[in-house]
């Protein structure tokens, strides 16, 4: 049976109720969005809370400060008394923190920091190195920063006030150290120094210049310490200072591998020992020069030979100074570089002197060491009789001392089953 037409009334009523679907999801689509919206606003991440203010900065009347301690200055007496009832309150800290309650004895040690400053910025200071110090160790980082604000603030009005007290200076730069703030410390130090300049004053030159080097290395700060010792080198003159200067600029050059800087640094502390018959430090010295030159070698092959030059001089120094543990260590040098050289014979030679330093160092893994060296030395150059003797020698030593045989068994059967 056919369909019959729609009427017009039928198009009326589907139209209607396309508008009412249109009306319905449009309301529904509104009422989404301005509901994500609030929702949206409801959950706006709040702004993070300030810090609190610093215990430090409290400004409430205390029972220890005189009535009028805000209106003048606190006389003798006064700060006499005030002064020992501080220490009382340090060491009513220290029996806290002792006792196991960290944040009580803070709170003490708090309020002697907050009424030190009535006995003068030098007192104020030292009080915060110490307790800066204690923060540290405990790693509490919030006193820390309580602290080091406060050395700013300090600081901040030394230079308002453009005072040059060494005293205050250097104890702030301590104060500094201790809680581990290096750049601020260098700050206050590099002030010190111009102070110095100043004054002509050569011998605190030295020291101030001594402590900048000393924080720049504790914080491997290399390039910045050698500018420092650089500098330093130009103003001692007394030979242990200048040794002092030079170890610790041939150590950083080490560190940042500049062997060429660090070669000619340890020839001129050669000298100073040389100069001061200081003849024991010299192998030592000798090793790292080789040890120097070697890695340079790699390079630059031409350079070889100072490598070799500088371990025999350190091994017959060693030796002649009955340095047997020192001797052996450079005559192992020059054997591995004679193996590397391709120069077994000499390799040989020298291994057997090797094992009469390490005899005399009474080292017999040393020993049961360089018997293994020497036989695997001889099976490069074929020469297996002898490599198998060597295994053996080696292989009895291990067994006195209890040490691991398995290697020299494993190269004694190998070679038996060739001789």
């Amino acid at each position: 049976m056919p369909y019959a037409p729609f009427s017009m009334s039928d198009s009326k009523k589907m139209i209607n109720i396309q508008r009412l679907s249109i009306t319905i999801s449009t309301t529904i689509t509104i009422c989404l969005i301005c509901t994500s919206l609030t929702l949206a606003k409801e959950k706006k991440p709040k702004p993070p809370k300030k810090f609190p203010p610093s215990p430090l900065e409290i400004t409430i009347p205390d029972p220890l400060l005189p009535a009028e301690a805000n209106q003048q200055p606190l006389s003798l007496e006064q700060k006499r008394i005030l002064s020992a009832a501080l220490d009382k309150l340090n060491q009513e800290a220290t029996a806290k923190l002792q006792a196991g309650d960290t944040e009580e004895a803070f709170d003490t040690w708090n309020r002697e920091l907050r009424l030190r400053r009535y006995l003068g910025t030098l007192a104020e200071v030292e009080a915060l190195e110490r307790v800066g110090g204690v923060a540290y160790r405990k790693n509490n980082r919030i006193q820390i920063r309580y602290i080091t604000e406060r050395l700013q603030a300090i600081q901040k009005q030394i230079q308002s006030q453009q005072t040059n007290d060494l005293q205050v200076l250097q104890a702030l730069g301590e104060a500094y150290r201790q809680v581990r703030s290096p750049s601020l410390a260098v700050e206050v130090y590099n002030q010190i120094l111009i102070i110095f300049r100043g004054k002509s004053d050569i011998a605190g030159e030295i020291d101030t210049l001594k402590t900048i080097g000393k924080v720049h290395l504790d914080w491997f700060e290399y390039q910045a310490a050698a500018t420092t010792y650089e500098e330093l080198l130009s103003l001692v003159s007394n030979n242990s200072d200048i040794e002092a200067s030079l170890k610790d600029l041939a150590y950083i050059y080490d560190r940042t591998k500049q062997h060429e800087k660090a070669i000619d640094t340890r020839k001129k502390l050669s000298l100073v020992y040389r100069q001061g018959n200081n003849i024991t430090q010299l192998a030592a010295l000798k090793l790292a020069i080789g040890s120097d030159y070697e890695t340079l070698a790699k390079e630059n092959p031409n350079l070889i030979d100072e490598a070799f030059q500088n371990y025999q001089e350190a091994y017959t120094m060693a030796w002649e100074l009955q340095q047997y543990v020192r001797a052996a260590e450079a005559l192992q040098k020059l054997v591995s570089l004679y193996v590397a050289q391709g120069q077994t014979e000499d390799a040989l030679q020298t291994s057997q002197i090797l094992l009469q330093a390490q005899q005399r160092a009474s080292n017999f893994y040393g020993m049961m060491n360089v018997y293994e060296q020497i036989g695997n030395i001889h099976l490069q150059r074929q020469e297996n009789q002898l490599a198998l003797t060597a295994f053996e020698k080696g292989l009895k030593l291990a067994q006195q001392l209890g040490s691991e045989t398995d290697e020299f068994t494993k190269q004694i059967q190998k070679i038996s089953g060739k001789v």
